[in-house]
């Protein structure tokens, strides 16, 4: 019954909406078709938003010849994402507010689009370094206002819209993986080339955005041009469980959430950082594993897409699965044990067994589409979720940069794969302790209020 009677009041809240939306924007087709572009533009979003790391993994030895590059530089520069979402991330929710969101992913995607197309000619390391920079800045921000959007915009599909968005991000993140190697074959064997060639994905996904740059129905947008296109989510609130039965006004200011009171919010960015450092060690050394254990580079590059790719159909389940589980403790569980038999597997056999450890690190890697939707779960409103991404995702990724770089100086000082083996290891552990702490079934705002 009390399902029922808040789905009543929640389209009693709509109905009342209706009238001023059809005064403001002439009918209802114009917001039917807002929403379906933006779905559009989130599926191109979340397909820029690794092709930048993964294609570069794919080439990473051609890269460290031609730039002249130690071991130790190499793991600095797998360290870079991680340092620009760690730091740009951070002033996503600000943006937003200031211009509106729809207007910071465009311009995030605009960024990619020029790092990408910029790195692979500059001609030396420092330079390579700062193009990439501008790439991964642009990933940052969009990194933390994709669960905003999909909170505001589609509150009642949280767990599908982030299933979609993330398995987009997967398939961009597999296909980079898997065509750069034989893409740069077929166009001369040029490095240069076929790093360049993923800055024509990024420009495609400006298009679907344009609409949204100055619109206050983005996400976070602070009302200055008045409520056309507004999301739902914005419009009008739904009754929140503090307080039910009472319809919030539609522009009532958000209470103020102190993120840093509340442990869940420091587990899921423990859990967000621990999964995120895995995550680009894999990215940018797992082709070279396989690759230093002779396998192909064309083979390594596969391998890699392999485990990415898993997350294309996994991406979807999980948050489905996960948000109809009252905790997620379960799967973080699962993807944990993954983890720890995929990487002991390639420390023993990583040519023989390549296939099967591959497909366990698929699993494994999904804890980043779970991770995204526990940050949508565990915030009530929009402002809680946009406070709770940009903090979990920037702490996160603060905790993530060490990694990449120090797989790097462990590989050069030990000439071999052993020690990184273990660490990769070894992080599955605490990796999972948070992440059953973050799947708790409880809200930032309940934790923040109660301290």
């Amino acid at each position: 019954m009390a399902g029922e009677e808040t789905r009543t009041l929640k389209s009693t809240t709509v109905r009342t909406a209706a009238p001023t939306e059809l005064r403001e924007t002439g009918g209802t087709a114009p917001r039917a078709w807002m929403i379906r572009l933006l779905v559009v533009g989130i599926v191109l979003a979340a397909l820029n938003l690794r092709p930048a790391i993964t294609s570069l993994g794919a080439l990473l030895e051609e890269v460290r010849a031609d730039l002249a590059m130690s071991g130790s530089v190499a793991g600095l520069l797998t360290s870079v994402p991680p340092l620009c979402f760690a730091v740009f991330g951070v002033t996503a929710p600000r943006l937003a507010r200031r211009f509106g969101a729809g207007a910071v992913v465009c311009a995030g995607m605009v960024a990619i689009g020029a790092g990408l197309l910029i790195r692979p000619f500059t001609g030396g390391t420092a330079g390579f370094l700062a193009a990439s920079a501008l790439a991964l800045m642009g990933i940052a921000v969009s990194n933390v206002l994709m669960p905003v959007l999909v909170k505001q915009w589609f509150p009642d599909r949280v767990g599908s819209m982030t299933g979609l968005y993330s398995m987009a991000l997967a398939l961009g993140t597999s296909t980079a993986a898997a065509v750069t190697v034989p893409l740069t074959e077929a166009l001369g064997g040029n490095w240069q080339t076929g790093l360049a060639l993923w800055a024509a994905l990024a420009a495609a996904a400006v298009l679907p955005w344009i609409p949204f740059v100055g619109n206050a129905g983005n996400a976070g947008s602070s009302g200055r041009s008045g409520k056309r296109g507004r999301p739902p989510a914005e419009r009008a609130p739904a009754p929140g469980p503090s307080s039910p039965g009472a319809a919030a006004s539609a522009d009532a200011p958000a209470p103020e959430v102190r993120i840093t009171r509340s442990r869940t919010a420091w587990a899921l960015a423990v859990f967000f950082g621990l999964q995120a450092t895995v995550a680009y060690i894999t990215m940018g050394w797992m082709p070279q594993i396989f690759r230093d254990a002779g396998v192909p580079a064309s083979t390594a590059g596969l391998l890699l897409a392999f485990i990415m790719v898993m997350g294309v159909p996994l991406a979807f389940v999980i948050p489905r699965l996960a948000t109809r589980l009252p905790q997620q403790g379960p799967i973080v569980l699962v993807l944990g044990v993954s983890g720890l038999i995929g990487y002991a597997g390639l420390y023993f056999a990583p040519a023989a067994g390549a296939l099967v450890w591959v497909l366990l690190l698929g699993i494994a890697n999904c804890a980043f589409p779970l991770a995204l939707t526990m940050v949508g779960m565990r915030a009530r409103s929009g402002a809680g979720v946009a406070k709770l991404s940009a903090f979990a995702q920037s702490t996160g990724y603060l905790i993530s940069i060490p990694g990449p770089l120090l797989v790097g100086v462990l590989y050069q000082h030990s000439g071999g794969w052993g020690l990184p083996l273990a660490l990769l290891a070894g992080l599955m552990i605490p990796q999972t302790i948070a992440g059953v702490l973050a799947g708790r079934d409880r809200t930032v705002e309940d934790e923040a209020a109660a301290r």
